[in-house]
């Protein structure tokens, strides 16, 4: 939806329209001397009735570019002098509007060639057509870029002595950006099974087999969590069929261990960082974002029922925690990122001098500074990133300790650094609540509930789920995108749906709570009123009474996040098993036929949808655990589930004397005619319309689940 912001009249003195935005990211820049506007009908009306171009600047509060460029050219009087006499300026929050960012990053790069990022700068005409594209500008040239001053009065000289040439330049790359964001692939046949297998030999060779990950041709790599998905899929499947692929899990393990050894991870308080600057992911851009601690949470806890490293268990573990203690509310919903830069500086929060930890640690810092890798040189601009080099055997054999002692140290060490830590200026916390992330982070928390065995887990997703369902609701039902400071605002998109559908899911089979799959299945059809695309399958981005724009994008690409089509599959999928529903599973199938071309020829930004493909051909395993009236061996039965890596599975629970008993078993087909023998807990294992002897023995649960 678009927003009418204040009249300038309205602002406090100092202060700009974004003054009165929720977006911590717009509240940075409420103080600039650029006249800003948020998006909105003032400012394109504005730009039309003044007749100037738009100047559109996208990015987002934990974005270290992005604030460079305000302190260089944002808060420079003299080139807010030239965007306030030439231009409209307007700043979007791309995590507030991924709609508007989606849009203007096609033709950041279509007109960059492929280039693109943030801050994302995007001059267009005042019906929004872009006709210049760049990302980050210096105030000065520099780096071969030009400066940012003489750029502005280029385009305003071209939009007053070539606005001929200005326009056509701005349809041509409009029906370019039109063309791309809605090609369809038609109804093609759905996706045959060994396109994952073609794919993961592919994903395997992009691998780097000592540091893990893939650096795509560059040297910045990003936790490959998707990727890693699909490939311990693959090696579940030829385990199974007796030839694992077990280079698969190889490189799974080998990105998992250096991941988890790097500066990428927050050694001290958990958490990882969006991405490593170097191959060895010692360097990170240190902002945390909460769906990658979400998606890089979730698949150390697959790793871990896969391979039982106690490792994987830690690192999900400690992540899991560090959200609840840094990035979930009061009121229970998850806040969306950490940012990476404090008082002025990248990674002044995290860093240290060889000196200050002497001088806190005492005689424990010898010993800390050989495991960690602190040096008085430092590993990073003269200060030391942590990071852990050498295992705890080889550090306690080069300092002469038992291995017991080294670790006391280290935990005494960790422990007062952390201390330390939390008297630094910390960086800004982006507190505004996203529907999308959080139905990431509550998928993982609901499965770090069961695969760690932690109760907190499960409590901290179903306080965030019941606030999103509250807080970010329309008095009509509707989903809405944003939260912050008690104002919720516009329609939610297709990937705060999709994603807020899984979590709930996972909910439901964590708790066999009817509440969490009625509120899914609510969603889900909101999701078929609004965004469904009739004729050719698959759904829009952006619901069909939403804002506007240049175009309505339907997309199943993968990217730092799934995308809501991939994951929206899986939910079509997983519904229509528990809800015994053909219709769900005629649209999934249609979902697959509208993306089966893009699919063969990208498979590297289809990991999501492919997963989900992977649930479809090869069944899911239908498990109904019956509780007795006084739930005794329930927990057991759970935990024996949880333990075990079943990657395409549905999970209902039942409990006979719990309230709503009755209306699961007439909503869930799975849930309906099944008994607790002999009065125990009972586990019912299904597939592919086959149902094993149902079994009261823990061991032979087990032994149902892996074959």
């Amino acid at each position: 939806m678009s927003s009418s912001a204040p009249s300038a009249a309205s602002q406090p003195k100092g202060a700009n329209r974004l003054i009165h935005a929720t977006s911590p990211y717009l509240l940075q820049h409420a103080h600039n001397p650029v006249d800003w506007y948020p998006w909105g009908d003032e400012a394109l009306a504005r730009a039309r009735a003044e007749d100037k171009p738009i100047f559109l600047s996208i990015g987002y509060a934990a974005c270290h570019w992005c604030h460079v460029m305000e302190r260089e050219s944002f808060e420079n009087e003299a080139i807010a002098a030239i965007l306030n006499a030439h231009f409209v300026s307007i700043k979007v929050d791309r995590e507030e509007r991924p709609d508007l960012d989606d849009i203007y990053m096609t033709a950041t790069q279509l007109y960059n060639q492929g280039g693109g990022g943030w801050p994302m700068s995007v001059f267009l005409t005042p019906d929004g057509k872009p006709f210049f594209a760049g990302t980050y500008f210096p105030p000065e040239g520099r780096w071969g870029r030009p400066g940012f001053g003489d750029l502005l009065n280029t385009i305003a000289r071209l939009w007053k002595n070539e606005r001929d040439k200005v326009l056509q330049g701005a349809d041509s790359l409009a029906r370019a950006v039109v063309q791309l964001s809605t090609t369809a692939d038609g109804p093609g046949d759905v996706p045959p099974l060994d396109t994952i297998e073609r794919t993961v030999t592919r994903l395997a060779q992009a691998f780097d087999r000592q540091f893990g990950g893939m650096a795509g041709g560059g040297t910045n790599k990003f936790p490959p969590s998707m990727a890693m998905d699909l490939m311990l899929r693959e090696h579940h499947r030829t385990s199974a069929a007796g030839k694992p692929n077990q280079d698969c899990l190889e490189l799974v393990e080998v990105t998992l261990d250096r991941m988890a050894r790097g500066g990428i991870y927050d050694q001290l308080a958990g958490g990882i960082a969006r991405y490593s600057t170097d191959v060895e992911w010692l360097v990170p851009h240190f902002e945390k974002m909460l769906y990658d601690q979400a998606l890089v949470a979730g698949i150390y806890l697959d790793a871990f029922q896969v391979a039982g490293k106690p490792l994987y268990a830690r690192i999900a573990g400690e992540i899991l925690d560090y959200v609840i203690a840094d990035l979930q509310s009061p009121g229970g919903g998850y806040y969306s990122a950490r940012d990476a830069d404090s008082e002025g500086e990248e990674g002044r929060y995290y860093v240290w001098t060889r000196a200050e930890v002497a001088a806190m640690l005492g005689d424990d810092a010898e010993a800390f500074c050989a495991y960690y890798d602190v040096s008085d040189a430092g590993n990073w601009e003269g200060r030391n990133i942590l990071h852990v080099p050498r295992d705890e055997t080889v550090v306690a054999k080069m300092l002469g300790l038992p291995v017991d002692d080294l670790r006391a140290r280290l935990t005494r060490g960790r422990e007062r650094l952390l201390a330390a830590r939390g008297k630094r200026v910390p960086p800004l916390r982006d507190d505004k609540v996203l529907s999308a992330w959080n139905g990431l982070m509550i998928a993982a928390m609901a499965r770090g509930a069961g695969v760690l065995d932690e109760p907190r887990y499960l409590a901290s997703a179903e306080r965030a789920a019941d606030f999103v369902l509250k807080q970010l609701r329309r008095d009509d039902g509707r989903l809405l995108r944003s939260w912050r400071a008690g104002r919720a605002h516009t329609l939610g998109f297709l990937d705060d749906h999709a994603f807020l559908i899984e979590g709930l899911l996972n909910l439901f089979e964590a708790t066999g709570e009817l509440r969490w799959l009625d509120e899914a299945a609510r969603l889900a059809d909101d999701v078929e009123k609004h965004f469904a695309d009739d004729k050719a399958g698959g759904y829009y981005f952006a619901p069909d009474d939403g804002e506007k724009l240049l175009v309505r994008g339907k997309d199943a690409s993968d990217g730092a996040i799934p995308s809501g089509n991939s994951v929206h599959l899986m939910n079509l999928l997983r519904l229509a098993v528990l809800l015994d529903d053909a219709q769900r599973l005629a649209q999934a199938e249609r979902l697959m036929r509208c993306f089966s071309e893009r699919v063969r020829q990208s498979p590297f930004s289809s990991e999501r949808l492919l997963a989900a493909l992977d649930f479809y051909h090869r069944r899911p395993r239908e498990i109904v655990l019956v509780a007795p009236q006084d739930e005794s061996g329930l927990a057991q039965m759970q935990r024996a589930l949880w333990c075990t890596y079943v990657p395409n599975k549905v999970v209902v629970i039942v409990r006979p004397g719990a309230p709503r008993a009755e209306s699961l078993s007439r909503r869930v087909r799975l849930a309906a005619d099944n008994k607790a023998l002999d009065g125990r807990a009972t586990a019912y294992v299904c597939r592919d319309f086959v149902c094993k002897k149902p079994t009261t023995d823990v061991n032979e649960y087990v032994r149902l689940l892996r074959e």
